[in-house]
This record gives structure tokens, sequence and C-alpha cells, in this order.
């Protein structure tokens, strides 16, 4: 058997390969998560990388992504470890290659990265064919597969996924492996012989409209947990089954078929199984992505990030830590500028100047900092959705001119800033008109069309010519700042144009709108842009690697949107994750409180009727803002921990904490049905007893809480039976 490690700064990696076997990752450690001793013949089963071919198909026939024939008959060749360094303000990485070969002509190469010491690596797999290797048609092929961590005991497994949906997001919930998860059918050999799996699986281009692409395997015991996350805006899919060691101790099937006495009831030690998580960008069952290799046709999956921790929170702190590390540094966003943004219980896409001036005045009073002009601006009719792709100002709507708003916009002090949906076109805009059909998205010839839109194929000259022009026109023309780019409708599985199949078609175009994304940037290096994505319905690693912040819901009732808030901190990083704070001058002084605590919490996105507010009203909104301002650059350093646990939609007391070491900020919901009090456990205070100082709002304002500080974090209370919310500092 070849073993080898890997040990970039701050994880190790172990590998095994057996002469007659495909290579392993066996272990995946950190400094607070050491592996398990195992013995080698006890090790993890499941190959590195599979790949799923109709040539060859799978050694058992399931539902599944593991037991491919072809990831079964890789075999080791090399590994090679490298180190890249830090370049244009970008981290350094460590890297590892692990080159595999099939005796068909498969050549099989996977590359891990640890970017800029985060304890997290990332890796994607390239497929290839020797030269004279016969054309090769694939269905799926892993980013990763491993039975390290999930193996460890299988009956002691949760597995985390978050559940998702407009106005409904990040609705993070456990499933045991075994029951109710995957029944044992096989309880007397404790050995589990399901064809299925715990899954997730996202569709189309909303990357999280389904589920949010992350997940964990936790175990209950000690807390030890894998975690991983999909960094792709377009299709996906993730499992963790069962990995039964079918062979220990079993009689071969030659001297059971040359028994001359039925053999009965298989007797094979099952009490060794393990378990898998498999980690895929699009593949065919699901995605319709298939792609034929020659010599001369190379494939890359899409990129995928695990790490190991001694608990889930410890586990998600790690992802956080790589997606800053890993992500595009911006000479303007980085600063968190407070945008406001007319949308959102404001205008609701139905902006003029009439009602825009006196917003402007107040998001300034506020403290605001951009003032983004949302759906609408461009629309010369009752409505804005079936319009939207010529981007070119209303002249019904500003009959001053759209350039009088947006000079007032900066007159006030901020940066103007508009919404626009850059991947479609209305079909009553004239680009529906005048753009050629080689511009959009098709299939079997047709221009594919959804909710009154046709959809831009990003791969297209002519499509990111009409981009270009429009972006760059609104930032010469009105010294536009920043855009919020949505993302409203999807096209289902993709284009067959200039692809072999509608999934290689999308998954092209998804790589092409990041790249045309960063061009953008390139040109206009302070321009911020916010991805909304149909209120988080595309809040992936891939496009928030890319992009300044990230809208995280349309949920308009103030009382459900922390939930949401908390529940999104999971998978994006704080200084990203845009959360509405609409206050409105009907609610009371402790109703403004408790919807700007949801900004608090993340970066805050200001919205709301601030123009129709008094004095006072507007000076307790503008406290909120001085709060967040004072607060965010810690916010941007720190981990979000849980301390009432990731939050479920009923939920009537909520918290979430930012640890940045020398400090914690706490934010913490009450809603009316809550208990008078709470526990707030924070054991990432190891014990000390903290100095608690409210933050948000000022001394005075609202009903008093009690605050205990204990060993094991805070006690809270309060008498009053209204929604309210509170932000804090400790230290200690």
């Amino acid at each position: 058997m070849t073993h080898f490690s890997w040990e970039p700064s701050s994880l190790t990696l172990t590998f095994a390969a057996d002469q007659d076997g495909p290579v392993r990752l066996v272990s995946l450690a950190g400094p607070a998560a050491p592996a398990p001793r195992i013995q080698d013949d006890l090790l993890p089963t499941q190959p590195l990388v599979e790949v799923l071919a109709p040539r060859y198909g799978r050694r058992n026939n399931s539902y599944r992504f593991d037991g491919t024939e072809l990831g079964a008959g890789l075999r080791y060749v090399t590994h090679v470890a490298t180190t890249e360094p830090a370049t244009d303000g970008r981290p350094g990485r460590e890297c590892l290659e692990i080159r595999q070969e099939h005796p068909d002509g498969l050549v099989v190469t996977s590359r891990f990265e640890l970017v800029g010491g985060a304890p997290a690596v990332r890796t994607a797999t390239t497929v290839s064919l020797r030269d004279g290797a016969a054309p090769l048609t694939l269905w799926a092929v892993t980013s990763l597969a491993t039975g390290a961590v999930v193996s460890e005991d299988i009956d002691d497994l949760d597995i985390w996924s978050a559940r998702t949906g407009w106005s409904a997001e990040n609705r993070w919930a456990p499933t045991p492996l075994r029951a109710p998860g995957l029944p044992s059918i096989d309880p007397g050999a404790r050995g589990e012989t399901s064809r299925n799996r715990i899954a997730a699986t996202s569709t189309s281009t909303w990357s999280s409209g389904l589920y949010n692409p992350a997940g964990a395997a936790v175990a209950r015991s000690t807390g030890r947990t894998l975690a991983w996350q999909i960094e792709h805006n377009g299709a996906w899919h993730w499992e963790v089954g069962e990995d039964p060691d079918w062979n220990r101790g079993a009689v071969p099937i030659e001297d059971r078929v040359r028994a001359p006495e039925p053999y009965g009831p298989p007797k094979g030690d099952r009490s060794h199984d393990g378990a898998y998580v498999a980690l895929l960008g699009p593949e065919d069952a699901d995605h319709q992505w298939s792609l034929t290799l020659t010599p001369d046709v190379t494939f890359t999956t899409v990129p995928v990030t695990v790490t190991v921790a001694a608990s889930f929170e410890d586990a998600l702190g790690n992802l956080a830590t790589h997606r800053r590390a890993a992500r595009r540094p911006h000479p303007v966003g980085d600063t968190l500028p407070v945008v406001f943004n007319d949308y959102m219980n404001t205008l609701e896409g139905d902006p003029t100047t009439a009602k825009l001036l006196p917003l402007v005045d107040a998001a300034a009073r506020a403290g605001a900092e951009y003032f983004c002009i949302d759906a609408g601006w461009y629309d010369d009719s009752a409505g804005w959705w079936a319009s939207v792709g010529d981007w070119r100002p209303s002249t019904l709507r500003f009959p001053d001119g759209f350039g009088a708003v947006v000079d007032h916009i900066r007159d006030r002090g901020m940066v103007p800033g508009v919404w626009l949906e850059p991947e479609v076109v209305g079909v009553t805009s004239t680009a529906a008109e005048t753009l050629p059909d080689e511009a959009f998205l098709r299939r079997h010839g047709e221009r594919i069309r959804e909710h009154q839109r046709y959809f831009l194929d990003m791969r297209s000259p002519a499509a990111r010519a009409h981009l270009d022009e429009a972006v760059d026109r609104l930032i010469a023309e009105f010294g536009i700042g920043y855009f919020k780019f949505d993302y409203n409708v999807t096209p289902g599985a993709g284009t067959d144009v200039g692809a072999e199949s509608a999934g290689q078609g999308l998954l092209e175009h998804d790589r092409a709108l990041l790249a045309w994304l960063g061009d953008v940037l390139d040109r206009h290096p302070d321009l911020v842009i916010e991805n909304c994505g149909s209120g988080a319905m595309r809040s992936d690693p891939a496009m928030l690697g890319t992009l300044q912040l990230q809208s995280t819901s349309d949920q308009q009732d103030p009382l459900l949107y922390p939930a949401i808030a908390v529940g999104a901190l999971a998978h994006v990083l704080p200084e990203q994750a845009g959360n509405w704070a609409y206050p409105q001058p009907t609610m009371s002084d402790e109703e403004i409180v408790f919807a700007m605590g949801a900004g608090l919490a993340g970066r805050l996105y200001l919205a709301g009727v601030l123009s129709g507010m008094d004095d006072d009203q507007l000076a307790l909104v503008g406290a909120a803002v001085e709060a967040h301002q004072a607060t965010k650059h810690t916010l941007a350093r720190a981990v979000p921990r849980f301390p009432t646990g990731l939050p479920t939609w009923d939920d009537q007391w909520l918290s979430v904490a930012f640890d940045a070491g020398d400090e914690t900020l706490l934010v913490v919901w009450r809603l009316p049905a809550a208990a008078g009090d709470v526990e707030l456990a924070l054991p990432h205070l190891g014990g000390s007893v903290p100095t608690v100082e409210q933050v948000y709002p000022p001394a005075g304002v609202g009903a008093p809480w009690s605050v205990t500080p204990t060993t094991a974090g805070l006690t809270i209370g309060t008498e009053a039976g209204n929604a309210q919310a509170r932000m804090y500092r400790l230290t200690v």
C-alpha cells in the first residue's frame, strides 16, 4: 500500500492507494481536530475520484455517485507539492497535484489548494485522455469524494444541509445518517445496504434556489465535523451515503457457488462499514450534463472546498476564513460603505423624481454613503418587468432628466447606483428585436423564454458587447458607482448551442458570466457590485468570490428576517451579507430597533420610507448606522457563532455572535411569543466571564433587558412581550 501525506500550513491530508486500487483520501486533520489512528485494513475505502460514463457504469446500480467502474480502475502515478507566491494583493497558495491513470487511457489529476493559510482546502478534478485513446463520454465527475472523517462512526453522524427558497432562505437542519436518514435494512449485521443517500441538488442557474451550496457531517458525540462548500454559480450536487465493506470476512463467491449445500444468508463482517461524501458540479441525471473527452478535449470540474474542525461552528468558521482569503480584493468595497436601496418596503420598483428626492435627503441624514435606485428607472410604462434590457433612463419618471436625480444624490454626499438585471432581455425591449439570435440562450433553435424574458448567452460576443456598452455608458454619463445585479428567472437545463449537452452549454455560460464580471471590475476598479440573484437565489462562493456584497433575501416581514439573516452567515461572510433594515415611520421605537437589528448582523443594507420619519425616528435609524460604522470592520475579521443555534423558522429567541478574538459582537432578537429569558452559549470565550457593553440602541430607548454574564455565556431576559433586539460588545 502506498501512503503519502500533504501537510500545508493548517491541515494535514493523508492518502492511500493499494497496488490494485485507486487513490483514497483517508484522513483529513487540523490542529484542533487530530485524526484518529486507524489500522490500514480499516481505512476508508472510497476512491478520491468517481467518473461515471455510459460505457462503464457503476459496480452496483443505484442513484448514487459512488462505486463507478472508472473510479475503481484508476491507479496512482505520482503526486507533486508546490507553492505559489502572493500576487496582486491575493494571498499565496500551497498546492498538491495527484495524477492517476486508467488502463484504457483516462488520465485524472486532482488539484488541491490551501489559500493564504486558511484551514480549508479547495480541490477540483481534471480529466483527459492519452494520445490514441478512444473518445469517452462522461456523465459525472466528482470534484472530490472521500470517506475521511465520515467513516469514523457512521451510527454517530448528523448530516447538515440548508433548504432555501424565495423569502424563506437558509433553513439549516440536521438529519441522522442512519434512521431516519437511511433506514438500517440489515440490522443483524449492523450494516446498511441502502442504495439511497442523503443528498442536496441545485438545478439550473439559481445555485441556492433549493439548497445552499454547503453542508456538513457532524459526529454527535464529539462534535468533530467535516464541512464543505461548492464554489459554482450554477448546477451542483452533493451526497453522503454509506460505504459497505461487503467482502470483509465473507466466504468468496467462488467457494459459495461450488458448495454442495445452499449457503444461506450472507455471513460477512459488516461492523466496519464506512461512509462517503461526493461533491459534484453538473451531472447527467439531474442536470442533463454530458461531455465527450478526446485526446484534444479535457474537462475540469467546478471547485469545492472542505475543512475539518472540532465542532460544527469551528468548521463553518474555517470556511469563512477561506472565503476571505480566496475572494477578490476591492479597494472601495472593502471599506464596507452603507448602501440605501429604494426598493424593499419603500418604492417597490416605482421610482420617480418626486419620490426620490426626499428619500435621498433622508438617507443622507441617516448616514448612507451610497444610494441605489432600484428597478423601474428605465421604464416608461406602468410596470418594469418585461421592459428590461435597454438600460436607458425613463423620460416620464424623471421629467427634469435622470441626471438631475443622480446629481442630487451626489450633492448629498452619496455615490449613485442603479439596479440592473444584466443577463436577461425583456420581450418588450428594443434589445429583444435588435440583438441577433446568437446573443441568446437557445434550445432546439428556439430562444429560451421565461416569464416574459429571454436569456443572454454570456459566451456570445454580441451579448457581452451589449452589456459592456450599457455598463460603460451609465458610468461615463451619470457617474454610476454601484450596481445591484439581479437575476429573477432561470433558463432550465441550459443550451444546446455550441455544446453537446444542455448542461455543458450552461456550465460554459456560467463560467463566462464570472469572466465577464471580472472584466467589468478590471475596467472599473472602484465600481461596487451587489449580487442579488432574486433575493439570494444565487448566493454561492463563485459569485461572492468576485462581487462585493450579497442581498440575503426579499423577505418583507421584519419579524421573519432575523432567522434568514442569521442562517445566511453559515455560508456568506458577515461583510458581504447585505441584510435589509427597512424601518418605517409607522413603527414604534422598539420596532425600529428590531428592524435595524437585522442590518447590524452583517452588512447594513438600508431601506424604508425614511422621508416620512420625524427627527427622533430618523435619529434612531442614524444611531444604528453609527453603530454599524463602529463595528463593521470588526465583523469583517470575525467568524460567526450561533449561541442559540442555527435558527429554525419558528424560533422566538435568535442570536449571532461575531468572534473577532479580542472582542465579540452579539446581536439578539426576541420575538413576541418568546419566553422571558434565554441562555446564550459562548464556549469560544473559554469560560471567562465577559464584560458587556450595549452598542445599540442608545441608552434609554426601549424596554430594559437584564444581562447576566456567566462562565458559560450570557443569560438575557426582558419582561416586555413585543418584538425587540439588542446589540452588545463583549470583552474579556
